[in-house]
């Protein structure tokens, strides 16, 4: 009889945004397969086991888990924040799709948790507020010049952007880029939110419009938030400004 593995998020990193559902499938697992800062945010008992592997090892990780699952373990496989956005679950699903047929019959489940888009909007009033996407910056997975025409695409439609993995020490030139390219599309004025560990003790958000963004704000824990041309910002004396995009679509008139 084969296990079950669950598949979970912790959040953006404070403890209080990881939900009840992903607490209940963390207390029945005994061995857990992530990141090491990720399965850092745990407290696990003595009896449950943790595995840490390289943030790159993403698919070798899902297959480790699902053979131990398979074996009739309670596998627990650990993203941070929501598991199906950029994280594990789909890389499970890969590892499924790809491996032996008992793989598809272990007892599969996949919790939602808080992605970081939705921390930092939080902290910044409701930049989320009409039509968006979220793209992540990294081309280990996909090439750049796929990125660049999707960033050019989304800003002509109108839509905010949430990019995830924005920057890091083997590519700090690609958001300097991405800024360049959508300078060419929306005015300079459209607010820029720089989301960094948002919730978790050294948060840092900051908000500048586009023609002045800085890819020297971000690092690998920023989440970046680019608005369309209808996001508004809230000047309140005393106050951190709000910044918020209206749920009615106003059009390129107003």
């Amino acid at each position: 009889m084969s296990g079950t593995l669950f598949i979970v998020g912790t959040g953006p990193g404070k403890p209080s945004q990881m939900t009840p559902e992903t607490r209940e499938a963390i207390a029945a697992a005994t061995e857990f397969f992530g990141y090491g800062p990720y399965l850092d945010r745990l407290d696990l008992r003595s009896d449950q086991v943790r595995i840490a592997s390289d943030n790159r090892e993403e698919l070798d990780r899902a297959q480790a888990a699902l053979a131990r699952a398979a074996a009739g373990a309670n596998v627990c496989v650990v993203s941070g924040g929501d598991p199906g956005i950029f994280a594990m679950a789909a890389a499970v699903c890969e590892a499924i799709d790809r491996g032996p047929p008992e793989w598809r019959q272990v007892d599969l489940v996949v919790t939602p948790g808080v992605t970081a888009m939705l921390a930092v909007a939080a902290r910044i009033g409701a930049p989320l507020g009409h039509d968006f996407c979220a793209m992540s910056l990294s081309d280990n997975l996909k090439p750049w010049d796929v990125i660049t025409r999707r960033l050019r695409l989304t800003a002509e439609a109108g839509l905010v952007i949430a990019l995830y993995n924005p920057i890091s020490k083997a590519r700090p030139w690609q958001l300097g880029e991405a800024f360049e390219v959508l300078r060419n599309v929306l005015p300079a004025s459209v607010p820029v939110i720089f989301g960094r560990a948002a919730g978790r003790p050294d948060e840092r958000i900051t908000v500048m419009p586009l023609g002045e963004a800085d890819a020297d704000h971000a690092d690998m824990a920023t989440c970046v938030i680019i608005g369309s041309p209808e996001t508004r910002m809230i000047a309140r004396e005393g106050r951190p400004d709000l910044v918020y995009t209206p749920r009615s679509f106003m059009g390129e008139s107003h």
